[in-house]
């Protein structure tokens, strides 16, 4: 594993803005309100030719309104127990406050190592402030402006000299990445921790416990892949302030750059709207797609096959996907869910000759032709696979037009049903040979 360089620190002195200032990118969610960030939210670093994991947490000695704060405290003190550098950031303005002190007793009797840093440092008055920390006997701290970008670059070099020796057996792997989404408290946090081993994310009964978009990269069977617990998706009306809108951006930016996605479903509810939205994002950026019935420990007089009746009578478009029965609360099935979610990316990664292509689309015409319009007959002049996930094929004709998306869609299941991609979205394009337009048309449903 990657050594893991932990920042903590009482709520609202910076540490979110300081991973995402360290990182370069915006990854932990940044509101001027204390306790945002709740599970432990890292990332992977690579500096001055060193490798590290920088992981974010919630502020120690939170109030929560949600009643998770003693959740919260277990993350952080698991991060401290997994971390081979500490990170103590305090908040220059506010000087030294009781809770920094506590804060400070408890690392004192930890044995890592430890960087004191001193964060909001944009002015010389402030600069003067900072020896005001030397009495929590923690050494002289670093000054910095996460903010503003101030001191950061000292940070990172310190951090590289205080990391442990390398000794070059660090796996970098990460796997494929699979995105859980789904309505909140469908159990996506549940299943994460069941397939880690451990309380790696925050599980709670209140609805909404996840705000970030957490990585957590797992090893089983000698197989590495990265799982992103996303926040539970809301109806768009139902999203209130901003740190609900950057939840709901984060799931769909997990969405966008996972190589497979784990749908979520409550069992006892019914599948509704908002199942449908979530299908229909994933299914609209074409990612390979495992259905999860989850909690099905909790259902009684329906059988798996009245579900996926019941299911793609709902919501039609994910047909072909692979549902799975599940309990994430009793570990029933969820490593199937990933073996699939494996096996589906294979899918997507797969690529087929020209020649098979061109028989299969002559064959299917041949059985069933477009209709025809205005007398005008639709030609199949040649196909072509140009790429892989999603797996694009291209067909060139005579006119796009003459293509309807019905037609469009049995192609589409011919293709599923002969080619080795039976259980993955495709993408089927229609190009005019000499007039070079498109039609692409929309998923089948």
């Amino acid at each position: 594993m990657l050594p893991l360089v932990a920042i903590v620190g009482r709520p609202n002195v910076g540490k979110s803005t300081l991973l995402n200032t360290l990182a370069g990118v915006r990854i932990a969610i940044v509101e001027e309100i204390a306790g945002v960030t709740r599970d432990r939210v890292s990332t992977r670093m690579e500096y001055l030719d060193r490798e590290f994991e920088l992981m974010d947490t919630g502020g120690i000695g939170m109030v929560d309104v949600a009643d998770i704060a003693e959740h919260v405290e277990e993350q952080i003190e698991n991060a401290l127990a997994e971390a081979d550098l500490i990170v103590f950031l305090v908040d220059v303005r506010d000087g030294v406050t009781a809770l920094d002190r506590q804060v400070a007793s408890t690392l004192r009797k930890l044995d890592r190592p430890l960087i004191l840093v001193a964060n909001k440092v944009e002015t010389e008055a402030l600069e003067a402030e900072a020896p005001e920390f030397l009495q929590m006997g923690l050494g002289e701290p670093m000054l910095v402006s996460a903010q503003n970008k101030i001191g950061t670059r000292d940070l990172l070099d310190r951090i590289v000299e205080e990391l442990p020796e390398d000794t070059g057996e660090t796996s970098t792997e990460e796997g494929i990445k699979i995105a859980l989404v789904g309505r909140m408290n469908a159990g996506k946090s549940t299943f994460v921790n069941r397939v880690a081993g451990t309380d790696r994310v925050i599980v709670s009964e209140h609805p909404g416990t996840t705000r970030d978009s957490v990585d957590v990269r797992i090893e089983v069977d000698g197989r590495v892949c990265t799982l992103i617990d996303t926040a539970g998706t809301r109806r768009r009306k139902a999203i209130s302030g901003t740190i609900d809108y950057l939840s709901q951006h984060r799931t769909e930016r997990s969405i966008r750059r996972a190589d497979a996605v784990l749908v979520l479903l409550d069992v006892t509810q019914e599948v509704g709207e908002l199942d449908k939205k979530i299908a229909d994002y994933s299914l609209a950026h074409y990612k390979p797609t495992v259905l999860v019935a989850n909690k099905w420990d909790l259902i009684e007089g329906t059988t798996p096959g009245e579900f996926t009746e019941y299911f793609q009578e709902k919501i039609p478009g994910l047909h072909y996907s692979p549902m799975v029965f599940a309990s994430a609360k009793e570990g029933t099935s969820v490593l199937q869910c990933l073996e699939l979610a494996e096996e589906l990316v294979g899918q997507a990664r797969m690529r087929v000759g020209t020649g098979e292509l061109n028989r299969l689309f002559r064959d299917a015409m041949e059985e069933r032709s477009p209709r025809v319009k205005k007398s005008k007959v639709p030609k199949l002049m040649y196909v072509s696979q140009t790429s892989i996930e999603p797996p694009t094929i291209v067909a060139f004709v005579n006119d796009p037009r003459l293509f309807k998306p019905d037609y469009r869609r049995f192609l589409e299941n011919r293709m599923r049903k002969i080619l080795p991609f039976p259980e993955i979205p495709l993408r089927l394009i229609f190009r005019a040979r000499r007039a070079g337009k498109d039609y692409t048309g929309k998923h089948s449903r």
